[in-house]
């Protein structure tokens, strides 16, 4: 195959040495997917037609797995007529329990067509690397929200729609209030659910006919599921965090 030397294509991320793309569903859990915009960028000179580049997922070096983490790669992209830049966007999903766990990537590497070649080597790589796993912020225990879990720190986000807290003392009230919101949730997840019907969640029987156990999960995302079982002693229903604890 033979390339025009002066136009070429490549990728248009690099920051010093970095050559990855990070994003998280962590704060968006009800979001089921997300599209990643890598930018191509032309070296050569602009034309007035409509050029095709084309990139392929390194396989051996990812691992995300296609169909699971993300949809397939199309064959060819374009960069438009007179345009400097074309992009690939790349859909990642948020269905796999694992992402709450550990981060997945995906390598995908530019190849040239006929239309545009890849002359330098060290720019024509990106990864893309992702996960819906929340760590625990220093503020957690500057209040009384412990112990932590991600289940709770989850909810926590559903239902106050804060990511953060400050830890100056002079915030106590608001943030107290905060607090006071979702252990009225823990207390009563069915009424929340009612009273917050457009937030999209429901919570269904995990087996039909047996109220010990539900399931409460967002119907944009209903592949995330979490948990919520009755204790027998108590009476009361719970959440159930990633390590099988019951969510206080």
């Amino acid at each position: 195959m033979r390339f025009d030397h002066s136009a070429n294509v490549y990728f248009d991320i690099y920051n010093g040495d970095k050559d990855s793309i990070v994003r998280t569903f962590a704060y968006n859990p009800t979001l089921a997917q997300d599209t990643v915009w890598l930018p191509v960028r032309l070296s050569g000179i602009r034309t007035g037609e409509d050029r095709k580049f084309s990139a392929r997922v390194d396989a051996d070096s990812s691992t995300a797995k296609v169909g699971v983490h993300y949809e397939a790669l199309k064959s060819q992209y374009s960069i438009l007529p007179n345009r400097g830049i074309g992009y690939i966007p790349v859909v990642i999903y948020n269905k796999d329990k694992e992402l709450e766990n550990r981060s997945v990537s995906i390598l995908i590497k530019l190849t040239g067509t006929p239309d545009l070649g890849i002359e330098n080597p060290y720019l024509i790589r990106a990864k893309v690397v992702f996960s819906a796993k929340l760590e625990k912020p220093n503020w957690w225990d500057t209040w009384p929200l412990p112990p932590y879990s991600r289940t709770k720190h989850e909810l926590f986000i559903l239902v106050t729609g804060q990511t953060s807290l400050s830890t100056d003392g002079l915030d106590a009230p608001k943030n107290l209030y905060y607090i006071g919101l979702l252990t009225t949730m823990l207390n009563n997840p069915f009424n929340w659910v009612t009273k917050n019907e457009a937030k999209g969640y429901v919570i269904e029987e995990v087996t039909a006919g047996n109220t010990d156990s539900y399931y409460f999960y967002n119907k944009k995302n209903p592949a995330k599921k979490t948990l919520l079982r009755k204790n027998m002693q108590n009476g009361k229903y719970y959440f159930i965090d990633e390590n099988g604890n019951e969510v206080i």
